[in-house]
């Protein structure tokens, strides 16, 4: 999807992620995922991390001539040279699975604008067109050998996780399964300020014509309490309201059907409200303590009145279509790769780059790529990292909270085009 939703620092706080896309799973060799137990399971305990080496003391920032001073992207932030990457990136299933997604990457990367102002489409023709035949087995020297690093801003890094989620659901409504979930409504529009203003370029607002006038479209609640049944926009129907709120944050997810059969729904539009992070709201108000996911549910299903409130308190509300192809697909355009795809705002890395991470938990060390977006996802450095589906996935995915540091990885010979001559 082009997910844009939210992402969790503490999936768990629920709300902080939240993305999605077509799923590609991990390379072979890695673990496989096993389905999500109906109760669901705990975060998984953090990894102590793999010691890496040092980074080199901070450069001095790189001028950046043709490029706006507006520090609305990473040209305006500062981009500072990083060291040689040969004896930073791990060698493995993450490289392995890294080298795949990017691989999938490189013809929308070579067309598309780069909004981070880094680099050009025709800076990735040599490293894309070496992938398309490069051995797996060495994929750390790949990107060794076609990328240098550089730093946006202070390279100070965090990061969270997001997954595929399977929910229990039906095609038709039928006791048992009550939540609708909606197909996109016609009248909800998109309209690109850019195209008004100059100043406006990137953002977007959603709404609804009404009369003479362009207005805020429905809110959560108004949507909960029914103001689009009755339409046939049914796309399916949830078994339970906070299951269907966290694929909800998450931006698609699998409905395990009542014949055993799976159904997968891929984000298609949200209402244009403003995301709020229930975790967060519920921890300030002292009703939980750790945030985790699973805390979260537990109280909202303990208290379904006061739950459903509190849900309300979102606004965002997202709307899906059903996916036939191979799973969820990424702000990229592409499908999304368990662990390996990274959501990230496209002012500060352009979509598709790779991007190496040193954090204090182990599993999200290494090289990713950006493919995907969240609403949540916004400002230098700031990554959610897909684990794909099952209870694995769902453990590291509700858990995640890491920092660290980054570093950009753009074809060689980018940098120093935008350095001053």
């Amino acid at each position: 999807m082009s997910l844009r939703h939210s992402g969790g620092a503490l999936l768990a706080a629920l709300m902080l992620s939240a993305c999605a896309g077509g799923v590609i799973p991990p390379s072979a060799g890695g673990p496989a995922p096993s389905r999500p137990s109906g109760s669901g399971e705990g975060a998984t305990r953090p990894v102590p991390a793999t010691p890496r080496p040092t980074l080199p003391p901070k450069l001095p920032t790189v001028s950046l001539d043709d490029l706006s001073t507006d520090q609305a992207n990473a040209a305006g932030l500062g981009v500072t040279p990083g060291p040689d990457i040969a004896s930073l990136i791990p060698s493995g299933e993450r490289a392995r699975a890294a080298l795949q997604a990017f691989r999938i990457s490189c013809p929308t990367l070579m067309k598309r604008t780069d909004q981070s102002g880094l680099t050009r489409g025709s800076d990735w023709n040599s490293a894309c067109s070496a992938a398309s035949s490069w051995p797996e087995a060495t994929a750390a020297e790949f990107f060794s050998r076609y990328f240098e690093a550089v730093q946006v801003g202070e390279g100070k890094a965090f990061v969270t996780g997001y997954y595929e989620p399977e929910i229990a659901g039906s095609r038709t409504r039928q006791p048992g399964y009550q939540v609708p979930i909606y197909r996109r409504p016609a009248e909800l529009i998109d309209v690109n300020l850019g195209l008004f203003s100059d100043s406006l370029k990137g953002r977007t607002i959603r709404g609804k014509v009404q009369g003479s006038n362009f207005v805020p479209f429905d809110e959560r609640s108004q949507i909960v309490g029914g103001s689009l049944a009755g339409r046939g926009l049914e796309l399916a129907w949830a078994a339970d309201p906070v299951e269907f709120f966290f694929l909800q944050v998450q931006g698609s997810g699998r409905l395990t059907l009542p014949d055993g059969g799976l159904m997968r729904i891929g984000y298609d539009g949200q209402n244009g409200r403003d995301y709020t992070g229930i975790g967060k709201l519920m921890k300030d108000r002292g009703l939980i303590q750790a945030g985790s996911m699973q805390d979260i549910m537990q109280y909202l299903r303990a208290h379904p009145a006061e739950g459903a409130a509190i849900m309300n308190e979102n606004k965002s509300f997202v709307f899906f279509r059903e996916l036939t192809g191979a799973g969820p697909i990424g702000a990229l355009g592409v499908p999304v790769t368990a662990e390996a795809t990274v959501a990230a705002d496209p002012k500060y890395i352009p979509l598709g780059a790779p991007v190496l991470l040193s954090l204090d938990r182990a599993e999200p060390n290494g090289i990713w790529i950006a493919q995907d977006t969240g609403g949540a996802i916004k400002g230098a450095n700031r990554f959610d990292s897909f684990w794909g589906a099952g209870a694995r996935a769902r453990g590291i995915a509700g858990g995640m909270s890491a920092r660290g540091s980054a570093l950009i990885l753009l074809p060689i010979g980018s940098a120093a085009r935008l350095a001053r001559p």
